[in-house]
Parts: structure tokens; C-alpha cells; sequence
């Protein structure tokens, strides 16, 4: 008799199975039954058990695979493969309402006439920081993209060697640079780079001078770079990049400005050193949705918003909404109710509390002093103390396997499991103590 015979049907194995819609579940037990005819084919005996047992890991990894909600005890408070800065309640709130029904996103309320998507966030975010005017897009690679294309296509661009980086996914700013149909121009060296070069590069082809924050390396030692004020005395257009988002270096929304945020520039200072333009991201530092921001004169950012780009890359009203909201809450002048600012800010004494009590619940688990970081590309070299639960395991590799089974993402240390308390939600903790404990 023909092994194969014996294997069961494709009906048999997908209604042993559960957990996703009866599409993939048939789709799945099929796959699992050719498997078993393949193994036939090379020898191999599978059973009926083994067959179900296949098809219903393979459910299991299709699950897996799916986005879902997980415990960031990484200590990567802005983890970019664990989606950047967690998003506050009010701004989940705001999105809702509007995905709910109908909204004036393009209806101006007080004339009644077609209105703009950017006159809502975007202004307000202009507004936070002192420039004139603002729009949003889908990220901030896409807000570099369309400003050098609406401002610069055909034209120069200066730029310092130095600032020609790399962001996340491969991305760098000169392919970026290509694309937008401008013509690069270095100037300076890669550690030193003075007014003067961009001054002696200048022409009548030149369209602007753009400054890159170097937000995701720190270059030390022997380094110079001309700030944004040298450059607007030179009488191009001056942009920046800025990158990770922080509205303001002297974070006049919280109670006292955290040390390890030393030396970040804030978009608030670039208006205010005469940048024209200023480019960052929403999701970063500014602790709101993904989203590229824009802001600056008035005349650029309509010149911009008219790029037929824009509509290509225009922001949902879901973004616009969270981010709104987001603006709303640094305007307030208080942000600690934005996520980002509350796991940052969360003093020792709070996390060792939590920490404490997670160890008493997991048998050999240390509270431990741990350093967390910005993430996300942000704040290259600098740290946040902080405070995680420790435990040392037989197998690291198999317990972090076990943890992200319970959607847990945590770090190794040598022969030890650890998850910092700084980038888990307290709401989190008994999760965390659960599946340490499990362990």
C-alpha cells in the first residue's frame, strides 16, 4: 500500500486547527500534508500525529509572524524594531475619534471651503517650536526627500562630509540626496569642517546648505562643525536635518531638563539660529506617531506642500490626529503624560521599587543597576541609569526563545536574563514576573 494513503486530508488537519481565519488554517493544513508526502518520497514514515503536530506549528509560526503587542525589557526606550516610542492614551484617543467617522481634515469649519491637512498638526507643531509654518508626512526620510526636491531639483546642495550619514534600514543621505534631483556638493573634511568651505563653494547654481544631525554616531576628538548661525549669515537658504525630534533642548516641559540629554539639538534653537527649514522625525524624541515633520518660513513650506511628492507622501488622518494631540501636550507645557518622557524620567528609586518586587516573585533573580539608552538612532554614546531584574539560566539562548514566546523582548548578559524596568510599562510587571518565573 501506497504510505501516502495513509496520510490524513487536507479537511482532517485544518480542522484539528484553530487561531486564524479558514482561508489560511486550509491553506496551512495543506502545506503540512505536501510536507509529509515529500518526506514520504525521501524515505521518511510520518504519521497522522506527526502531520497535525506540523501543520499546527506552522499555525504557531503564522501567529507569530502576525504585528502584535510585546514587553519591551530591552532598555532601548525607543527600540526601532519593536516600533519606536509607544504612544500616550490622549493621542490613541484623538485617532479613534476621528477614525470613527467624518472630520474636517480638509474642510476649513470657519469659511466652509476646502481647507489644508497640514492646518492642523502641522501648524501646531510649528507653533511649539517658533517657526511659521508646518506640515507633516509619513516619515522624516520622506521630509528630507520632498523639501531638497521642492527646494533644490536641478540645483546644488552644500553639505559637510562629515554629515553624510547612514540612517536605519541602509538609507543615506547622499542616495537620498540623488533621488531628489539634486546635485551634492561636499565640503570640509569628515572630522572638520568650517564656515568658510561652505562659503568658498557657494555659486550662483547653489539652491541651499544643508546641515545633518549626526543623531544616530558621535564623532570625539579632533572635530569641528559650523553651527546653524555661521551658516544664515552666508545668504543661502539654509535646512536641516534634524533627525531625532526634540522640540526644544531646554525642555521647558519637564520639571527639570534630564542630564543625559546633553548636547541634543532642539528644533526650537535651529528657528531660532535662522534655519530656514528644519526636517525631524515624529516618533523619536518627540515621542508621537511615525511621521516626518517640517517646519520653517512660511514661503518654503508652501512651496513644499505644492510638490506633487507631498500627496504621495502626505500623512493618514490617523497621524495627524495622534500627532495633534501629541502637539497639544507640549504646548500644555506639561509632556509627562507622553510615554517617552514618563519611562525616561522614571527616578530610581521608583524602578528599584518595581524591580524589587518582581525578584521577590522569581526564584535567583537580582535587582540589578543597568544603563539604558535613547534608541531609535537617537543620542548615539549616551545612557540613562537604570535599574533591571536580573536571572542567571542554564541556557540563555533557549530562555530568550521562551520569553519572546511569551512576547517578551528582553537581553542577555553573559550567562544571565535581563529586563530593565526603565522601558517596561508598570502595567507590564506582572507579565515580566510571570514569565521570569516561568523560566
Amino acid at each position: 500500500m501506497d504510505p501516502r494513503r495513509a496520510l490524513p486530508s487536507v479537511e482532517r488537519v485544518a480542522s484539528s486547527l484553530d487561531g486564524l481565519p479558514a482561508s489560511l488554517l486550509t491553506a496551512t493544513a495543506r502545506d503540512a500534508v505536501d510536507a509529509a508526502r515529500a518526506a514520504i518520497e525521501g524515505g521518511a514514515t510520518p504519521t497522522e500525529a506527526d502531520v497535525l503536530a506540523d501543520a499546527a506549528a506552522r499555525v504557531d509560526a503564522q501567529r507569530r509572524r502576525l504585528l502584535q503587542p510585546v514587553v519591551n525589557a530591552t532598555g532601548v526606550l525607543l527600540h526601532t524594531n519593536l516600533g519606536r516610542a509607544p504612544i500616550g492614551d490622549e493621542a490613541l484617543t484623538a485617532a479613534l475619534t476621528i477614525a470613527r467617522g467624518a472630520s474636517n481634515l480638509e474642510l476649513n469649519l470657519v469659511t466652509g471651503t476646502r481647507g489644508s491637512r497640514h492646518d492642523h498638526a502641522g501648524t501646531l507643531l510649528a507653533r511649539a517650536v517658533g517657526a511659521e509654518a508646518g506640515m507633516v508626512v509619513n516619515n522624516n526620510a520622506a521630509a528630507v526627500l520632498l523639501a531638497l526636491g521642492a527646494l533644490a531639483r536641478g540645483r546644488e546642495v552644500v553639505v559637510s562630509r562629515g554629515e553624510l550619514v547612514e540612517i536605519g534600514g541602509g538609507f543615506r543621505v547622499p542616495e537620498i540626496m540623488a533621488e531628489s534631483g539634486c546635485a551634492l556638493i561636499e565640503v570640509g573634511t569628515t572630522n572638520r569642517t568650517r564656515v568658510a568651505d561652505y562659503e568658498r563653494a557657494m555659486t550662483d547654481a547653489t539652491a541651499l546648505l544643508l546641515k545633518v544631525h549626526a543623531s544616530n554616531y558621535r564623532m570625539v576628538g579632533f572635530t569641528e562643525a559650523t553651527p546653524i548661525g555661521q551658516l544664515a549669515t552666508l545668504g543661502s537658504t539654509v535646512m536641516v536635518d534634524a533627525g531625532s525630534g526634540l522640540l526644544d533642548e531646554t525642555t521647558p516641559w519637564l520639571a527639570e531638563p534630564p542630564r543625559w540629554l546633553r548636547d541634543e539639538p532642539g528644533i526650537r534653537q535651529a528657528i531660532a539660529d535662522g534655519a530656514d527649514v528644519v526636517t525631524f522625525s515624529g516618533d523619536k524624541l518627540l515621542g508621537g506617531p511615525q511621521a516626518g515633520i517640517i517646519v520653517g518660513r512660511a514661503d518654503l513650506i508652501a512651496t513644499i506642500a505644492k510638490h506633487p511628492l507631498a500627496r504621495a507622501m502626505r500623512a493618514d488622518k490617523l497621524t495627524l490626529a495622534a500627532l495633534q494631540q501629541v502637539a497639544l501636550t507640549y504646548l500644555s507645557g506639561d509632556a509627562t503624560s507622553i510615554p517617552l518622557w514618563r519611562m525616561a524620567t522614571a527616578t530610581l528609586d521608583s524602578l528599584r521599587t518595581r524591580a524589587h518586587r518582581i525578584a521577590t516573585t522569581v526564584r535567583l533573580a537580582a535587582v540589578i543597576e543597568t544603563e539604558a539608552v535613547a534608541g531609535g538612532g537617537s543620542l548615539p554614546g549616551l545612557t540613562i541609569p537604570s535599574i533591571g531584574v536580573a536571572c542567571t539560566v542554564a541556557n540563555p539562548t533557549t530562555a530568550m526563545a521562551a520569553l519572546r514566546a511569551d512576547g517578551i523582548i528582553a537581553r542577555t548578559d553573559a550567562d544571565r536574563i535581563v529586563c530593565d524596568l526603565r522601558s517596561i510599562d508598570p502595567d507590564n510587571d506582572d507579565i515580566v514576573a510571570r514569565a521570569l518565573a516561568a523560566l
